[in-house]
């Protein structure tokens, strides 16, 4: 099977050795991402809505790199530096995946790579075949 795997230039793909998504057959998986700007700063310091929309954003960079969108994933992970923004996350996911909404987490962990990174997400797709 065929292994496409697309980056999104952030400084930490090469440092680190990871790519932003990787698909094999049908299957894709996009690594934990944070709200950057393309020079690798921190968008939107303090605000978690903006900053989930941000992360999803190169979240739909990533998945059409691999040839799959939006509406075929089936799993988010939101990853939260405080769970009381719950809510302006689950708003930006909302927006994001309204109409076809894939199962999901969110819990809270005590820090990200940087202290005004609030939230990174994860997310799982599958492209229908046929």
């Amino acid at each position: 099977m065929t292994v496409r795997r697309a980056f999104s230039g952030a400084p930490w793909e090469s440092r680190i050795g990871y790519c932003r998504a990787l698909r094999i057959g049908p299957l894709v998986w996009v690594t934990g991402t944070t709200s950057v700007t393309p020079e690798g700063n921190v968008q939107a310091p303090g605000d978690p809505y903006l900053q989930a929309l941000r992360c999803f954003e190169i979240i739909e960079e990533a998945l059409s790199k691999v040839g799959a969108h939006t509406p075929d994933v089936v799993r988010t992970r939101m990853f939260v530096t405080d769970i009381g923004h719950w809510q302006e996350v689950g708003r930006a996911h909302k927006e994001v995946f309204g109409a076809h909404p894939p199962t999901t987490t969110m819990v809270e962990v005590s820090g990200l790579i940087d202290p005004e990174m609030l939230v990174e997400i994860e997310a799982d797709a599958y492209v229908d075949p046929a």
